[in-house]
């Protein structure tokens, strides 16, 4: 499949209704306490670099990056649309973040999904792509609805 993988354009209308679904297809998932996807207001921070892949003109997931510290970010707003899912989308965007990541020498990402059987296929794809179950970090706690996961980068 052909995506194109950019900078998310906020002033997209078309971003905005995506993202607006990321967060009504987890808000049943979890308990409110357990949620922690960003909104839309949250993405826009400096500190996030949110990108959008796109195929013939349509948004069909995004994905960002969130500074914790120093050389640690948190991967957030993984979604692929529904139409597009299992065609290999979520694997490009989480390459293309952590080519990202790597080119500006951060020594770890990090990320929170839920523990719940709705989130399992997330869960697959990050242990595909290095991801291993972790301590909470960041603010985070302990959370039977959440499950942590890590990735150390290899610093060239």
């Amino acid at each position: 499949m052909t995506l194109s993988i950019e900078p998310a354009d906020f002033e997209d209308p078309s971003l905005r209704a995506f993202l607006e679904a990321h967060l009504a297809d987890m808000a049943p998932q979890s308990p409110l306490e357990s949620q922690h996807a960003l909104d839309l207001a949250a993405l826009r921070q400096p500190t996030v670099r949110l990108w959008a892949a796109q195929k013939d003109h349509r948004i069909v997931g995004t994905c960002a990056l969130a500074v914790l510290e120093p050389g640690h970010e948190e991967l957030k707003s993984m979604r692929t649309d529904p139409d597009f899912r299992g065609q290999g989308v979520a694997s490009r965007l989480l390459l293309h973040a952590l080519e990202d990541a790597a080119e500006r020498k951060l020594s770890r990402v990090s990320l929170e999904t839920g523990a719940m059987e709705f989130f399992a296929p997330a869960r697959a794809l990050y242990r595909k792509h290095g991801f291993q179950q972790c301590q909470p970090f960041g603010s985070y706690l302990e959370d039977p609805n959440s499950v942590f996961m890590t990735r150390i980068l290899e610093l060239e």
